[in-house]
């Protein structure tokens, strides 16, 4: 009894080492062991860098589509609201129950017809070509979707030069 309880704590033991190997024990990858991070991990991160090759700007494009019109429409309508007022005290206690009409609006919104409205096929894009990415040689022709004012910065600049941006997301 006693050799088999140890070798369930023997397993156990190996189990709970190779999980934890398997985690990363909680160094080295910007966390403080409780699963938040600590604000070691750079803001270069989420930039990359490379040599200008071409900049494209992609044009939005629409289209004239139509839809159901809706209308809002009311009505005056009304409903009987009853009301109570009580008096005296005890065995004089009265009460007196009236009734008055109130009316108020009730509003829907219909379909009625149609109308015409410009419907995005597809939306607006500025795009950066990057040659040598994040210094790697064989990274070549890469496309990178960003902000129009780095697009600004990356037309202005001079073919082959270094940029440096944050970009929105990759391929174009």
């Amino acid at each position: 009894m006693f050799g088999k309880r140890l070798m369930v704590s023997g397993a156990i033991a190996i189990l709970i080492g190779t999980l934890g190997a398997c985690s990363g024990g909680g160094s080295g990858n910007g966390n403080d062991g409780n699963g938040v991070g600590n604000g070691t991990a750079s803001a270069q991160d989420d930039t990359v860098h490379g040599l200008k090759d071409t900049v494209r700007h992609i044009t939005a494009k629409t289209t004239r589509a139509t839809r159901p019109r809706l209308v809002r429409t009311c009505a005056t309508t009304t409903h009987r609201v009853r009301h109570t007022s009580s008096s005296g005290t005890g065995s004089r206690r009265k009460t007196r129950t009236w009734y008055t009409t109130e009316r108020y609006r009730s509003c829907t919104k219909v379909h009625r017809g149609t109308e015409t409205y410009r419907r995005t096929v597809r939306t607006e894009k500025w795009c950066v070509e990057l040659d040598d990415v994040n210094g790697d040689k064989r990274r070549d022709d890469v496309w990178y979707q960003v902000s129009s004012s780095v697009y600004g910065e990356a037309l202005a600049a001079d073919d082959h030069a270094r940029l440096e941006f944050a970009a929105t997301r990759e391929g174009c």
